[in-house]
């Protein structure tokens, strides 16, 4: 995974963000879904990926946001 791309993942009850270089969480949230949309947000603006760990920390899905070349289909 890239310096810079934006994880979420469940740690102590809760679900966080954290910049994958950086190590400290960004934000916590109560559910998956708002960790999910909040982390979106944020790979956006910074152009990367965002990672999402399931429960067991297994990488669950990953969502390339800003740089997927456009004349690749999918």
């Amino acid at each position: 995974m890239p310096a810079g791309d934006i994880e979420v993942y469940h740690q102590n009850g809760r679900w966080h963000l954290k910049v994958e270089s950086e190590g400290t969480a960004l934000a916590g949230f109560d559910t998956r879904e708002e960790a999910v949309a909040a982390g979106r947000v944020e790979a956006r603006q910074r152009k990367v990926e965002l990672v999402v760990h399931r429960l067991d920390g297994t990488v669950g899905e990953r969502d390339s946001e800003g740089h997927d070349p456009r004349d690749v289909p999918g």
